[in-house]
């Protein structure tokens, strides 16, 4: 999993009463509607996730979203690096010199 997914984790389980495994969940499904994965998000990424999609998911969990929880999750993300995702062009170019 990539630092800025565990990092936004380990907050909401604290700042939530979701244990561990619902935590998780809940951030592995916010990803999935935004079309991201947990291994290669980066923190920015998860700043919109955590601005557009985690609100929905938490208030479907009976978690109360507002404004002092949506800081610390961002929070979350300082200090995350942030890495170059790659297009899907450079990824199948580096898979194509793999045969050559």
């Amino acid at each position: 999993m990539s630092d800025a997914f565990e990092r936004l984790c380990e907050s909401l389980e604290r700042a939530t009463p979701l244990d561990r495994l619902a935590a998780r969940g809940t951030v592995r499904i916010g990803l999935r509607h935004a079309g991201l994965d947990a291994q290669s998000v980066t923190p920015s990424q998860l700043r919109v996730v955590i601005d557009k999609v985690l609100p929905t998911e938490l208030a479907s969990r009976g978690v109360e979203w507002n404004d002092d929880l949506a800081d610390r999750l961002a929070t979350s993300q300082d200090g995350v690096e942030e890495r170059d995702v790659d297009s899907p062009e450079a990824v199948f170019e580096r898979l194509g010199s793999l045969g050559a």
